[in-house]
């Protein structure tokens, strides 16, 4: 990959793949860690969902207009330390005997503001270090690295898990936001601060007119803010079904999870070719399309032969996130001048990550009111109607997805 050959897409390469690995670790051990250890009920652990992505919500309009301020790269460096030192606590709480869920819902709030400047900083950084003709080979390689940490972390993860129990497996995650910060610090290319001097108001208010005027962007916002709302319900019932109610150990939570990075590897193959073949317009619609349905037969999976329900969707599921992310993904950030990508990101996070605090909750609710499998069910049925918002809409049948000609004013 001739982009690895360039010392600084390798720095952010390498911190990318630390940073992955550990997050991967901690979407498995976070939650296992409240029903495991706190023996939280289905509500607790809705509320630990909607904590980790609250912040979204709270912080992140602010937090774009603050990075185009600041030098990308050095808001990812304390971002990464800060998140280390956190997530340290909860190991060190456990191992003193005073861990409880009230803990673990404030390191996931504060966990959560790191990871917003870091997202949206990250997202913005990219197009600093490479041309914007190269921006779908650098997303590519990025999603690669994210699908292989995916495909590996979580059954590392559930072992670890397993055999060291969940708090001490956040060890590895704390080392792998740690190694990311000093990656970050071997990159060299020179970054010069954006103006300071304006109005917060009025800069956050230049990002969301620039995403909300473009007819385009706000049909992939809404599109995948569906998504992410039925996904965020979805996900911690799932992780009970099988922990609580199958009965299976860590690990082979782990192994199933795993398959999503299988998916996704062979998604981050097929990105440029199904552009190639479709249409980057259709790309994205069959991306969120195809995989959705699936989600309908969780509820019907069992300890047996029917685990294979699970293994699919993960699978389906990693194939489409992957197609989809990087192609809307690298067409934002070439719709979009420099001097507003922080505001931009900030504003689509916004946008798609604020339904996840809110997907987590409902999903806590219905999970106590109507229990697990019913729950899953009603995500699936909302989940499969996300696609409309961008096949209703030009995007439909676009084969190339248009450069913005938006310019500062």
């Amino acid at each position: 990959m001739t982009l690895l050959r360039d010392r600084n897409f390798r720095g952010l390469f390498l911190a990318d793949t630390a940073s992955q690995a550990g997050a991967q670790i901690l979407v498995l051990a976070m939650p296992l860690v409240a029903v495991t250890v706190l023996h939280a009920s289905a509500f607790e652990v809705g509320v630990l969902a909607m904590c980790q992505t609250l912040a979204f919500v709270v912080i992140g309009l602010p937090a774009g207009a603050i990075i185009d301020r600041l030098r990308r790269r050095q808001v990812m460096i304390v971002c990464d330390w800060g998140r280390a030192a956190v997530l340290a606590s909860v190991p060190l709480a456990w191992w003193l005997g005073v861990l409880g869920i009230y803990q673990l819902y404030a390191v996931a709030l504060v966990l959560g503001a790191f990871t917003v400047f870091f997202d949206v900083a990250y997202q913005s950084y990219l197009p600093h270090l490479v041309e914007r003709d190269q921006l779908v080979r650098g997303n590519a390689a990025l999603e690669v690295v994210r699908t292989v940490a995916q495909l590996g972390g979580p059954s590392a993860g559930g072992y670890l898990i397993q055999f060291l129990t969940a708090p001490f497996a956040l060890v590895a995650t704390v080392a792998g936001f740690a190694w990311s910060a000093l990656c970050l610090g071997t990159i060299r290319k020179p970054e010069y601060r954006g103006a300071g001097a304006g109005h917060l108001g009025k800069e956050i208010l230049e990002g969301l007119r620039f995403v909300l005027g473009d007819r385009l962007l706000r049909r992939i916002a809404g599109c995948t803010a569906t998504s992410n709302l039925f996904g965020a319900m979805a996900q911690p019932m799932v992780l009970l079904l099988l922990a609580r109610e199958l009965g299976l150990s860590p690990g082979a939570i782990g192994l199933l999870a795993a398959l999503g990075g299988i998916g996704g590897l062979l998604g981050a193959w097929l990105t440029g070719r199904l552009a190639v073949l479709l249409g980057q317009g259709p790309t994205l619609w069959l991306a969120i399309l195809v995989p959705a349905p699936l989600l309908l037969l969780v509820p019907l999976a069992q300890a047996d032969w029917r685990l294979a329900f699970v293994a699919l969707q993960e699978f389906a599921f990693g194939v489409g996130v992957v197609v989809y992310n990087v192609t809307q993904l690298s067409f934002r950030q070439a719709a979009t001048p420099d001097a507003l990508l922080g505001r931009m990101n900030a504003t689509m996070r916004f946008m798609v990550w604020g339904t996840l605090p809110l997907g987590g909750l409902l999903g806590g609710v219905l999970g106590e009111a109507i229990g697990v499998r019913a729950t899953i069910l009603v995500a699936a049925v909302g989940g499969c109607l996300a696609f409309l918002w961008v096949f209703a809409s030009p995007l439909r049948t676009m084969r190339e997805l248009p450069v913005s000609s938006h310019t500062l004013r």
